[in-house]
């Protein structure tokens, strides 16, 4: 099973050789490595071409979706597996992941359990992000549960439902998640073969107020879906939450923004 690794960067000159190192030091080895520096102000470029087996792609900064885009339609393999450039993988990870697919050659897509290191230490899982048992459309509505690190997912999703939406800042994720789900199976591996780093003031979670604002925007693709009914129970209590932190922060055009919105929710629009 080849498959092709993608690495988006910015700015992470600090981090960028811990997540490559952890690539070349699988048991199964990838068929390629393409890092992405999203129009990196330091050294991140520098840091990929110190590794001869990495394939470096420069682009002015245009965010995460599209790195990630590029990468995928740069990349020779059918599978990809994608790597935040401050995250690592344990040396089994694509291992596992390969041992699955072969083992059930209909599932296209797989994700893995994780760690989270916070100051040099594991922290416990926030219960909302511990992994279900079976991962479907309606328990990942919430809030995604799936880390971009820890996916491998076969070329042909992308022909199927489209690839990271670009005018998504963040939750970009959480987008592609859902249209799959809505049409496919996604696997889970149990195990932690993932370390995610976290605290750090660049996080693009850490940038952003409100985040339901970028997730109202994926869930409202699916209004038109079978899962409608679902999908608006929850777009109105992701509104309702925006509306109070809208009024907290004293955002008065957005304040209209959401009420109108949720009126027309409950009105079935």
């Amino acid at each position: 099973m080849k498959i092709s690794v993608v690495i988006p960067a910015y700015n992470r000159v600090n981090t960028l050789a811990r997540a490559i190192e952890s690539v070349l030091n699988q048991t199964h080895k990838a068929n390629e490595i393409i890092v992405v520096d999203d129009g990196s102000a330091d050294a991140t470029s520098e840091v990929a071409k110190m590794y001869p087996e990495v394939l470096l792609l420069r682009q002015k900064n245009m965010g995460v979706s599209s790195a990630r885009n590029n990468a995928i339609m740069m990349a020779s393999s059918e599978w990809i597996a994608f790597l935040d450039s401050d995250d690592t993988w344990s040396s089994e990870k694509l291992a596992r992941q390969a041992l699955f697919h072969r083992e059930g050659p209909d599932v296209k897509i797989s994700y893995t359990d994780e760690r989270w290191i916070r100051n040099g230490e594991e922290v416990t899982l926030p219960k909302k992000y511990q992994k279900p048992l079976n991962t479907t459309f309606e328990n990942s509505l919430s809030y995604c549960n799936i880390a971009p690190s820890s996916v491998v997912i076969h070329r042909s999703l992308f022909d199927s439902v489209g690839m990271f939406d670009e005018s998504l800042e963040v939750c970009e994720d959480y987008d592609l998640w859902l249209r799959i789900l809505a049409k496919y199976e996604i696997g889970l591996i149990s195990e932690k073969l993932i370390d995610k780093y976290g605290g750090h003031e660049d996080q693009l979670s850490m940038k952003h107020w409100g985040m339901d604002r970028f997730r109202v925007r994926a869930l409202e693709k699916h209004l038109g879906s079978e899962y409608a009914g679902v999908v608006r129970q929850i777009l109105i209590d992701k509104y309702e939450r925006l509306h109070a932190g809208a009024k907290k922060y004293k955002r008065l055009d957005e304040v209209e923004q959401y009420r109108a919105r949720i009126e027309q929710l409950h009105a079935g629009y």
